[in-house]
């Protein structure tokens, strides 16, 4: 059970994680600043396991990998939404942050409600309502349990 961040539709990586904390050395430094420019306290509220729910587009913008890191970083422990920009999403399998695409959830729940998910199953609960989303390929859920294609390459040496 997480607890539901909502965003809008074409949330871009800056949104994320504007381009000039991409100078900080480390992902600890950075992350604290994810969202800034949208919630300045989601940093601090965020608690991991919670997830993003968002509507259509997110990701779009720049193919920055730090944009997905710095979530994951937090915990975060999916991004759900109605569509992602396609690098966004690759990114995110990349480093391991899990991402689902749902239709119907962004409208029909609201920021700070609860939820659960199974992986997978492809299968939400929120507001006693259970919604489908994409169900992973067993391929990318076996990278994404190894940590994401970096990790997963690692462990292939």
């Amino acid at each position: 059970m997480g607890k539901i961040f909502l965003f809008d539709k074409d949330v871009d990586t800056d949104q994320i994680i504007a381009s000039q904390y991409l100078l900080f050395p480390t992902f600890d430094e950075m992350k604290v600043h994810t969202f800034e420019s949208l919630d300045p306290e989601f940093a601090a509220k965020v608690q991991p396991g919670d997830f993003i729910v968002a509507d259509e587009n997110f990701g779009c913008g720049s193919s920055r990998e730090q944009a997905p890191t710095v979530l994951r970083e937090l915990g975060v422990k999916a991004v759900i939404a109605k569509s992602f920009a396609r690098i966004f999403y690759r990114s995110s399998i990349n480093i391991g942050l899990p991402v689902f695409v749902c239709k119907e959830l962004h409208d029909e729940v609201k920021d700070g409600d609860e939820m659960t998910l199974n992986m997978e199953e492809g299968i939400i609960t929120a507001n006693g309502k259970t919604y489908a989303c994409t169900k992973l390929p067993a391929n990318l859920q076996a990278i994404l349990d190894q940590g994401g294609l970096l990790a997963s390459l690692d462990k292939e040496d």
